[in-house]
């Protein structure tokens, strides 16, 4: 067997590699300083991202994203020197038709990853945000590159794309330093309006936590069919879930509390049913009923028992003539 031709080959592949050595070697110094300069522009970012007052997420994320820019970088360049024929153009056409079917196949990652990277960017919520979104509702945990970490109020872990934040309506509920509660209390329709009202303002100025600037307020709603209806609003800081709950335990007790110690009735809706005996004396007759139609002016129809009895009167005289 002859192997002259398979050594001649290997003496060209020695002798090439012989020859790119010092390009080799020249690209991994290359390299190792590009590694080195991304590390100290991830620092850099960093520090001053943080001395910009932006948050630790976004700061954690651009100083990432400029490591990896400087490492990528150094390796085209690592590549260039080592292969001089390598171009980033070629490796853009080498790419091709497989980019872009990783771009399809991977088209929902990237979306969430801008999305992420907008989110943190313009920031509508921070960590420690107390959110709500669809059926969700709870403290903003993480914001990630793909999507973002809520913790509910009763303890459990909703993990959300943030192509889905980033499009749909998110309520931050923490957004500003104070938020204004309501909560509608019903009356009797014969109790006073106005001193319900006053006793009502009274009793939310009284609670704890409960903010005087803005004042609470007491406003007439509605006349339901069994209350009318005055609406208790009052503001509180800080808006936590917690401090709203507390706040509205606080002020629905006061307020139950004072109406009931100065006679206001709090009414609950009730049904009455009216059974009109055939046999009852006033049975039809409107004028004597307390519910039902209305007697009107002029006659009204008598009761059946009053027809009747007439009737019975009317019989027995006929038949008396007839006698």
């Amino acid at each position: 067997m002859d192997f002259s031709l398979a050594w001649q080959k290997l003496n060209e592949i020695g002798r090439d590699l012989m020859r790119a050595l010092p390009n080799i070697a020249i690209g991994v110094v290359i390299f190792v300083v590009f590694a080195l300069l991304a590390r100290g522009v991830r620092a850099v970012v960093r520090r001053v991202t943080r001395s910009k007052g932006k948050h630790h997420s976004l700061s954690l994320l651009l100083s990432r994203l400029a490591y990896v820019a400087m490492l990528i970088l150094g390796m085209l360049v690592t590549v260039t020197i080592i292969l001089p024929g390598f171009t980033p153009a070629s490796l853009v056409s080498a790419l091709g038709v497989g980019g872009i079917a990783i771009g399809f196949a991977f088209k929902d990652i990237f979306q969430n990853f801008l999305a992420g990277i907008l989110l943190l960017l313009t920031e509508p919520f921070k960590i420690g945000d107390q959110i709500k979104y669809k059926d969700f509702e709870g403290t903003v945990e993480f914001i990630q590159t793909r999507a973002t970490t809520i913790k509910t109020y009763d303890g459990r872990r909703v993990v959300i794309p943030n192509a889905e934040l980033f499009t749909n309506a998110v309520t931050v509920n923490t957004a500003y330093d104070q938020r204004r509660l309501q909560y509608d209390v019903g009356i009797g329709y014969g109790d006073d309006i106005a001193q319900a009202r006053a006793l009502m303002l009274e009793a939310m100025r009284e609670t704890e936590g409960v903010l005087q600037d803005p004042g609470p307020e007491a406003l007439v709603m509605e006349l339901a069919e069994s209350s009318v209806n005055i609406r208790a609003r009052w503001w509180v800081n800080p808006p936590r879930q917690a401090d709203v709950l507390d706040a509205q335990d606080r002020v629905l007790e006061a307020i139950k509390n004072k109406l009931s110690a100065n006679g206001i009735d709090l009414p609950f809706p009730t049904q009455q049913i009216l059974l009109h005996n055939q046999t009852e004396i006033g049975d039809g007759d409107r004028s004597r009923q307390r519910e039902g139609w209305p007697a009107g002016k002029g006659d009204v129809p008598r009761s059946r028992a009053d027809v009747q009895a007439e009737f019975e009167e009317q019989k027995a005289r006929d038949h008396e003539h007839r006698d």
